[in-house]
């Protein structure tokens, strides 16, 4: 069982930058792969970034390609989103997500069996 929290979000203006945080309960964190998706008013639930349990492999949606780095320290149970270069389109709840596997892309939920409650970013023009 994995327990995730995010933190990190907020309002912040075009061009700006912000850092997500979710952070895992659990001695397993580090035998999961963890993703990012994203979810915006009256749309459906979008994958953004993964990364495999090492952290030596990451995928990113290509909408975040160049401008979001995801990350993860095992040792303190944590995943990263570093998200730079924002624009009002990625104003939506983020949701960190962990998978047994580690999947390039984006799959059905029930790849993804813990999830957390999700933290609003609000990117202003």
């Amino acid at each position: 069982q994995v327990q995730l929290v995010e933190s990190g979000g907020g309002l912040v203006q075009a061009g700006g930058s912000l850092k997500l945080s979710c952070a895992a309960s659990g001695r397993t964190f580090s035998s999961y792969a963890m993703n990012w998706f994203r979810q915006a008013p009256g749309k459906e639930r979008k994958f953004v970034a993964a990364i495999n349990s090492s952290g030596g492999n990451t995928y990113y949606a290509d909408s975040v390609k160049g401008r979001f780095t995801i990350s993860r320290d095992n040792a303190k149970n944590t995943v990263y989103l570093q998200m730079n270069s924002l624009k009002p389109e990625d104003t939506a709840v983020y949701y960190c997500a962990a998978s047994a596997q580690y999947y390039s892309g984006s799959y059905a939920y029930s790849h993804y069996p813990y999830w957390g409650q999700g933290t609003q970013v609000t990117v202003s023009s």
